[in-house]
């Protein structure tokens, strides 16, 4: 398997586990039965988790790119240095990424949220060039 499909499985993989803390809060803080259900007027996530879940909302609206460029990428056989670097590069910054949101600290969850998104383009460019 490819480096750039390796780093893939290792995004999904925190995609896949980055609702279980904020949850959590959420039946902590509103019991099991409004956490599943549907309240009229919910008690509030602490303020971690609902930074949390806006960092979780993000990884997903950006995985859609993410895994449309790797998955490309991998079709069409383009694998080197860069691609490698770029998937890495995208994979540490999104952890940053949430552990900057959950934790509000400024200035950093910006950095990598742009850190992710020029991993991104460098993406992009490889293909542009192999095309």
């Amino acid at each position: 398997m490819s480096a750039e499909l390796n780093t893939l499985i290792w995004v999904l993989a925190l995609q896949l586990v980055m609702w279980v803390p904020y949850i959590l809060n959420a039946v902590m803080v509103r019991g099991l039965v409004d956490a599943v259900g549907y309240p009229e007027n919910p008690k509030p996530l602490a303020d971690w988790a609902q930074r949390m879940k806006a960092a979780h909302s993000n990884a997903v609206e950006n995985l859609v790119v993410f895994v449309a460029l790797v998955l490309v990428a991998n079709a069409v056989g383009i694998s080197n240095d860069t691609t490698a670097l770029a998937c890495t590069v995208y994979l540490w910054a999104r952890v940053a990424h949430l552990l900057s949101y959950t934790f509000a600290i400024p200035w950093v969850r910006t950095l990598t949220f742009a850190t992710a998104w020029v991993a991104m383009v460098a993406l992009l460019l490889q293909l542009l060039q192999g095309a």
